[in-house]
């Protein structure tokens, strides 16, 4: 795993939505791009990462009502980042440290310019696996 750069294995198709968004609405541009995260914005400001899976376990378990809750208020803010040229096997390790399932992926000069996934590792490095083959075959949203 190590002999690959988090560059090779990252999806990058970044889509950026404002905080502002309605849920319903993230989650149609979600399906449409065959995509399972955005990264929400305020302003010109990186305000956090949204998930398939923040929608179903922060919203809808909460009964919130998807076209008034806005994505910028159960989004998550703590962001987690890797540069492009670390290895795959760090960003492993980054996402086991800090217990996420995706990184966002920066340049050297901290320009976003991907996402890395859990789903994205497996895929790559043990496409046999049930992750890996979950993560091939499964549609989000």
């Amino acid at each position: 795993m190590s002999d690959y750069r988090v560059a090779d294995v990252m999806t990058r198709q970044v889509i950026y939505l404002p905080a502002e968004t309605t849920l319903d609405e993230a989650a149609r541009v979600m399906k449409e791009a065959d995509i399972g995260d955005v990264v929400v914005t305020e302003g010109a400001t990186l305000a956090g990462l949204l998930t398939d899976r923040d929608i179903v376990v922060r919203a809808v378990a909460a009964n919130s009502d998807p076209t008034s809750t806005t994505i910028g208020s159960i989004t998550t803010r703590e962001v987690v980042m890797i540069e492009q040229n670390c290895s795959a096997g760090d960003a492993a390790a980054l996402m086991r440290e800090r217990g996420v399932r995706r990184v966002l992926v920066c340049d050297a000069e901290r320009k976003l310019v991907g996402i890395v996934s859990l789903g994205d590792l497996a895929v790559q490095f043990d496409p046999q696996s049930a992750l890996g083959q979950i993560s091939e075959q499964a549609p989000t949203l």
